[in-house]
């Protein structure tokens, strides 16, 4: 009965729109948003390079060196966001880049060990995306546990 109740009072209630958001002026011009909360990257699409065949303990040694580079790039801020893709297919994951141009992508590209050894190749494109991408660096320092404590 006291389910039912509960129910029948969410379904009476008025429907209250929720607040407008208030826009905060001095946030998008921090992050570089126009006028939509949008603003260009770079995407670098991540797949399967032609040199994947390696010994295990190589292989763990380059995965080791590709995650330190993208630690690096994220913490000088030219590293937006970066993570692979749940299945096993020829794209691996992907790269987004606060940069201006592809070539500047490129040059950060072919700082990445696993596409120096060649098993990562990488495919840039300009990117239009929302600009609230500039936060996720900032918020996920705050929720990932520290090495010693995983």
């Amino acid at each position: 009965m006291k389910h039912l109740l509960c129910a029948l009072l969410v379904a009476l209630a008025p429907n209250v729109p929720a607040a407008e958001p208030k826009y905060d002026a001095e946030l998008a011009r921090r992050l570089k948003a126009d006028d939509l909360g949008m603003r260009m990257y770079v995407m670098a699409l991540l797949k399967a390079g032609p040199n994947r065949n390696r010994p295990p303990e190589e292989a763990r040694r380059l995965q080791a060196a590709h995650m330190a580079n993208i630690d690096r790039l994220a913490a000088e801020g030219k590293l937006v966001l970066a993570g692979p893709f749940g299945d096993d297919g020829v794209l691996r994951g992907i790269y987004i880049f606060d940069v201006a141009t592809v070539a500047e992508a490129e040059a950060l590209t072919k700082t990445d060990p696993a596409v120096q050894a060649g098993q990562l190749a990488m495919e840039l494109h300009p990117w239009y995306g929302s600009a609230a991408l500039m936060m996720v660096n900032e918020v996920h320092t705050r929720i990932q546990k520290p090495a010693a404590a995983k």
